[in-house]
């Protein structure tokens, strides 16, 4: 059995090789990175704020709508090269929906108990975030491509589920919830 992709061209983005060299498919890997850096950048932003304050919810708002726009460009990427990054598609759908069912229940903070399902969701988003670029560019990144493929499938929750599980029993609005 012959591979599909194995002759492919590629194109180096910042030092990645990317399995194309069409135009229009690397505009969008562009566009995707930028967004999903985005999101990086306000997640992080989101964790390590004040949860009372403006800060919170202004970068929860980034994140987000940077998830909706990621979400939007691995749904194009994959169509584009399917059936290649299927596996990627699979990661932003859930990551997605975490973050969907998250801010959902941020919204509903007349409920009880709203805080819990907030962070786990989002966190659990955040994971799945970084789980996707890990998994796609962790081999071609120069301190990380010594690790195995199975690492970069697992590292981000080794990390993330940790950091969510001591958030849900210390955070002060966690702890009424």
């Amino acid at each position: 059995m012959k591979l599909k992709h194995a002759m492919e061209p590629t194109t180096d983005i910042l030092g990645i090789p990317v399995p194309s060299n069409e135009k229009s498919f690397l505009v969008i890997v562009v566009i995707h990175i930028l967004i999903s850096l985005s999101c990086v950048i306000s997640g992080l932003v989101a964790m390590l704020s004040n949860k009372t304050g403006k800060v919170h919810p202004a970068a929860g708002k980034v994140y987000y709508y940077g998830m909706a726009g990621s979400f939007l460009t691995i749904i194009i990427l994959a169509i584009m090269s399917w059936p290649r990054n299927t596996h990627l598609l699979i990661i932003g759908v859930i990551a997605f929906c975490c973050a969907k069912l998250g801010r959902d229940k941020a919204k509903k903070t007349n409920t009880k108990r709203w805080t819990r399902p907030h962070t786990l969701l989002m966190g659990f988003s955040y994971i799945f975030l970084l789980t996707g670029f890990y998994i796609d560019n962790g081999k071609n990144l120069p301190f990380w491509r010594q690790f195995p493929q199975l690492f970069f499938w697992v590292f981000p929750t080794i990390i993330g589920l940790p950091i969510i599980l001591y958030v849900l029993k210390k955070h002060p609005l966690n702890k009424g919830a």
